[in-house]
């Protein structure tokens, strides 16, 4: 679990993040949406130590992060798994070699037991043929479940994800969601998801925190999603005419069914 208190954060007269508190939960897809400007990205680099909040405080599972020292930071991030917008894959290594790259840098596992882990980690997101091919040579979906690899290939107790969709069809998006799901349920990860997606909000969304302007205007699930009187959230979810269908299906069909 992820605990987030009263976070403010500034960049000159520019005040970004203006006291957000929320929990993300473990075992859970959390997913922090928002327009540009919002303070979702900001969020996601508070939470991974890139930027030091202003006041507030970040706790893992009751660690505060402002309190621990050097060492215990550094432990800290052996426990975080990340996987970036754009893949951030090593060109000129192979699939295994960058799913591998973390256990070289962060452990003392011996070569067998690092391919030993490789291996598993690669024939959970469904690669098991690609250990020596380059990312040039793969499609952009499977770039992604390589990142996804790499992120868990170290056990992380948390997970975070930023813009984990971008670039893909909705076929492949839709697969990467499911991917996520199942690797956070099945690990129990606290994983944390900034997105733009709202298929991706509509598939996996267990705990959804919307910002606006720097606040947490709304948080709920999927499902409240589409009974929200809370306006913000409706006008940006529901810009789409087809989520406005989906949403005034979703209210009527909830309507007919007996109490």
């Amino acid at each position: 679990m992820i605990e987030i208190r009263n976070i403010e954060k500034s960049f000159g007269d520019s005040k970004v993040l203006k006291g957000v508190s929320t929990i993300f939960e473990t075992g859970k897809t959390n997913l922090i949406i928002g327009q540009s400007g919002s303070g979702k990205t900001v969020l996601l680099k508070s939470l991974l130590g890139i930027h030091k909040p202003d006041s507030g405080s970040i706790s893992f599972d009751g660690r505060i992060y402002a309190d621990l020292s050097k060492d215990e930071k550094r432990e800290l991030r052996t426990e975080i798994g990340m996987v970036f917008q754009g893949s951030a894959l090593f060109d000129s290594m192979t699939v295994e070699q960058n799913v591998g790259f973390p256990l070289k840098m962060f452990t003392r596992n011996s070569r067998a037991k690092i391919q030993e882990r490789v291996d598993f980690v690669l024939k959970r997101v469904d690669l098991v043929d690609a250990h020596n091919k380059l990312p040039s040579e793969i499609s952009g979906g499977m770039q992604k479940r390589v990142a996804i690899a790499r992120a868990i290939v170290n056990n992380p107790k948390y997970l975070f994800c930023d813009e984990p969709n971008s670039g893909l069809d909705p076929n492949t998006s839709t697969l990467i969601d499911n991917l996520i799901k199942e690797i956070t349920e099945e690990y129990n990860i606290t994983t944390v998801i900034n997105t733009h997606d709202m298929n991706s909000v509509m598939e996996i969304g267990e705990n959804i925190i919307f910002l606006k302007d720097g606040l947490k205007a709304w948080q709920g699930t999927k499902e409240e999603i589409f009974i929200t009187d809370n306006e913000d959230i409706v006008e940006f979810v529901y810009s789409s005419n087809l989520f406005k269908k989906v949403r005034e299906a979703y209210l009527k069909d909830s309507k007919t069914v007996p109490l």
